[in-house]
């Protein structure tokens, strides 16, 4: 075992106990069966699948598109605001559970508007579940708002224009959907609109697609951060520019073991990030459809990899150095870091 831990058992509790902020998580990807079960008889919607059991077994996916097409299915059964309270309130328990602090969580509104579903509804429904968590457990957050990329930059103006009147909600705007064939180059103009309107950025890069996309969310999107970031390390000018400049990257484990971009979790990167001096972060990403909320990620890849309990305060505290607060609000959470070192 790593320094400081004679057992995992005590490693997962050391984990447990750490206060920590997620900031890679898709609230459309935290849709659990039990839960996509209930809204499509709520709101009368077909599914093709007749249990539970069934949907979980359509998750054994081997790539990001074919993820994304069960997810886009999967979004089809909300509907109405309190579905999309619903959502965001089940996630927020399990967020507070595992001691996450601070969520920064990802919405796709061109999923749900293509589908008839108001801007107004899905924004309402996400934002109210929020507010009640911030109100009943004390954990903030901030909403981070995704254009699509595979769809036109076109859709995604229309779509902050929809925005516009939601504004005092949102912290920022991502990109996200399918990689391969989709460089951030394509979205170069809404991104610079989103920054002149005070709106933080951040982008997938560096997933599926290469170290030039990472390159190209840096150069011309002008990200905060990036989402991902894996394949960055092909590029070492790449990855010593990372570390220089201080980006964070949010790093999502199992996701990558389900999605095959590593083979197997001993593969990760995650150490070999760390030791390169990168800010990285673990986070879930879409745990429902990859069998893990933020504790199991910290544990799978922990246990994995043989992190020590130094690795998981820097981890933990990166969760907070890169998360969109304030100074006095990241301080306070680094000193309940320090608590517990």
């Amino acid at each position: 075992m790593a320094d400081g831990f004679a057992s995992a058992a005590e490693r997962a509790a050391f984990i447990a106990g750490l206060p920590k902020a997620e900031l890679h998580l898709h609230i459309e990807g935290s849709l659990e069966p039990e839960l996509m079960f209930e809204l499509a008889q709520r709101n009368g919607v077909a599914i093709p699948f007749s249990s539970v059991e069934e949907v979980r077994a359509a998750y054994a996916f081997s790539n990001l598109q074919d993820f994304l097409d069960i997810y886009y299915q999967g979004m089809g059964v909300l509907h109405t605001e309190r579905d999309f309270y619903d959502l965001t309130a089940a996630y927020l328990a399990r967020a507070d559970a595992d001691n996450v602090r601070h969520v920064e969580i990802f919405f796709d509104p061109q999923g749900h508007t293509a589908r008839g579903v108001a801007f107004a509804t899905v924004i309402g429904g996400i934002t109210r579940a929020l507010s009640d968590a911030e109100a009943h457990h004390g954990t903030t957050s901030r909403l981070i708002m995704c254009f699509l990329r595979h769809l036109s930059e076109a859709d995604a103006e229309a779509t902050l224009d929809a925005a516009l009147p939601f504004l005092d909600r949102i912290a920022g705007v991502g990109l996200d959907s399918s990689e391969v064939g989709h460089p951030p180059a394509k979205f170069e103009r809404v991104f610079a609109r989103a920054r002149g309107l005070g709106l933080k950025c951040v982008a997938h890069a560096g997933e599926e697609g290469p170290p030039a996309y990472v390159h190209e969310a840096l150069d011309l999107l002008h990200v905060d951060r990036i989402d991902h970031g894996n394949r960055s390390l092909e590029d070492p000018a790449l990855v010593r520019r990372l570390a220089a400049e201080g980006i964070t990257l949010t790093v999502c484990p199992l996701s990558n073991l389900k999605l095959c971009v590593v083979g197997d979790i001993a593969d990760h990167p995650l150490k070999t990030m760390l030791d390169a001096g990168l800010r990285v972060t673990i986070n879930s990403d879409d745990p429902s459809y990859f069998g893990g909320y933020v504790n199991a990620n910290y544990r799978a890849v922990a246990d994995a990899l043989d992190l020590s309990k130094a690795d998981l305060l820097t981890l933990a505290r990166n969760s907070f150095t890169g998360a969109f607060l304030g100074d006095a609000d990241t301080a306070r959470h680094l000193a309940a870091i320090d608590a517990c070192a």
